[in-house]
C-alpha cells in the first residue's frame, strides 16, 4: 500500500511539473547597442529563453569594441589570445570580407571613430586624415591563428556587420538543443524566424520605413530565415555644409556611403551571411549590388531606393506586401 501510495504521488507531481511547464517565454534586453525582443513558443520556452539571453549576453561582452572583452582587448594591445567565442566570429567575418570585393572590411573601425558615430561627437574629418587612416584597413592583415589573433598597429576591428547576425545563428542553436517549437527573435534590425507559428502560418517580418522609424513600409511572410536589414537612418547627421553623413562607411574611400540607396534588407538561412551582405550590398549601391546578387543567388534581397522604388529578388516577390498607405514602385530582380 506505502508502494502504491508513493507511485501515485510521484505520478501527481510529474503531472504538476508538466501542466506548469510553461509554453511560451518574452524577453527583452539592450545590448550590441540596440533593443532586442524575443518570443519564443513551445517546449521548455523558458530554459530556452535563458540560453538565448545568455548567449546574447556572452557575444555582447567579448565582440564589443569598448568593452574589456575579447574584441576590446584586442584593439587595445594588438595581440591577444582570444577564446572560441571570438574566434569563430572573427574568423567568418574575415571569409565574408574576402567574398564580398571589399564592400566590406572590418578594419574600417578608426574611420567610424574618426567621423564621430561611436562618440557621437560628429565631423568631418580632412582628407589628409582620412588617407592617414585608410592605410591601415586591410582584413587581410588581420593574422588569426588557434590561440589568438594580431593585429598591424593602427589597425583595430569592429564586428559590428556580422554581430546581430551571428548572434541569431547561435541562438537558432540554442532553440533547437531546448526543444522550442518556434520563435521570432528581433536582435533590432536583424530577425530571426525560427520554424513556423504554432498555427502553421509564416511569421510576417516587418521592413522598417528609414522615414520613419516607428512604421514599416511592408512585410515579409517568411520562416526558417533570417532578415537583415542596414539603412544610413540608423544613425546619422548632417554637416555645416548641409548633406547628410551616415554611420555606413565605404571601405574604399574612407568616407560614409552617398548613393542612390535607403536601405537594404537581405534574407538568408545563414544569419551571418544576411547582416554582412546588408551593410556590404549597401556600399556597392544598388546596380552592383543586383550584378553580385546575379552572380551568386545565395541569398535574397529587398533594397529601397532614395526615389522609393523597391527592388526584390524574384524567388521572394510573392511573399512580401506593402503596408497600408504605401505605393512604391516595385521592380522584381
Amino acid at each position: 500500500m506505502k508502494k502504491l501510495i508513493s507511485l501515485i504521488l510521484v505520478v501527481i507531481a510529474a503531472a504538476s511539473v508538466c501542466a506548469c511547464t510553461p509554453q511560451e517565454a518574452h524577453d527583452s534586453l539592450t545590448a550590441m547597442d540596440t533593443f532586442m525582443k524575443f518570443d519564443i513558443y513551445g517546449g521548455t520556452s523558458e530554459w530556452a529563453m535563458k540560453s538565448v539571453i545568455n548567449t546574447v549576453k556572452e557575444l555582447d561582452r567579448e565582440l564589443s569594441t569598448t568593452e574589456t572583452g575579447d574584441i576590446g582587448m584586442l584593439n587595445k594591445y594588438g595581440d591577444h589570445n582570444i577564446s572560441d567565442v571570438s574566434r569563430k566570429p572573427l574568423a567568418r567575418a574575415l571569409e565574408l570580407c574576402g567574398e564580398l570585393e571589399g564592400s566590406l572590411d572590418i578594419t574600417v573601425y578608426p574611420l567610424v571613430k574618426e567621423w564621430g558615430f561611436i562618440s557621437g561627437d560628429y565631423k568631418i574629418p580632412s582628407k589628409s586624415k582620412i588617407n592617414e587612416l585608410l592605410k591601415n584597413v586591410d582584413y587581410k592583415k588581420v593574422r588569426l591563428d588557434k590561440t589568438g589573433a594580431v593585429l598591424p598597429k593602427g589597425t583595430e576591428v569592429d564586428l559590428g556587420a556580422i554581430a546581430k547576425g551571428y548572434a541569431a545563428d547561435k541562438c537558432r542553436e540554442d532553440l533547437r538543443e531546448e526543444g522550442a517549437k518556434s520563435a521570432i527573435l528581433d536582435f533590432g534590425g536583424t530577425i530571426l524566424a525560427y520554424n513556423k507559428k504554432a498555427d502553421g502560418k509564416n511569421w510576417n517580418v516587418a521592413i522598417a520605413d528609414p522615414d520613419k522609424n516607428s512604421d514599416w513600409f511592408g512585410y515579409l511572410s517568411c520562416h526558417d530565415t533570417v532578415v537583415a536589414t542596414s539603412g544610413g537612418y540608423e544613425r546619422s547627421f548632417k554637416g555645416k555644409d548641409g548633406k547628410t553623413y551616415i554611420h555606413i562607411i565605404d571601405p574604399k574611400t574612407g568616407c560614409p556611403v552617398q548613393n542612390e540607396l535607403k536601405s537594404v534588407s537581405v534574407i538568408s538561412e545563414d544569419g551571418t551571411r544576411a547582416d554582412a551582405l546588408s551593410t556590404a550590398l549597401f556600399v556597392m549601391g544598388k546596380d552592383k549590388a543586383i550584378e553580385y546578387y546575379k552572380s551568386k543567388k545565395n541569398f535574397d534581397f529587398i533594397m529601397l531606393t532614395k526615389d522609393n522604388k523597391l527592388y526584390i529578388s524574384k524567388p521572394i516577390d510573392d511573399s512580401f506586401k506593402l503596408a497600408d498607405g504605401y505605393d512604391y514602385e516595385i521592380k522584381t530582380v
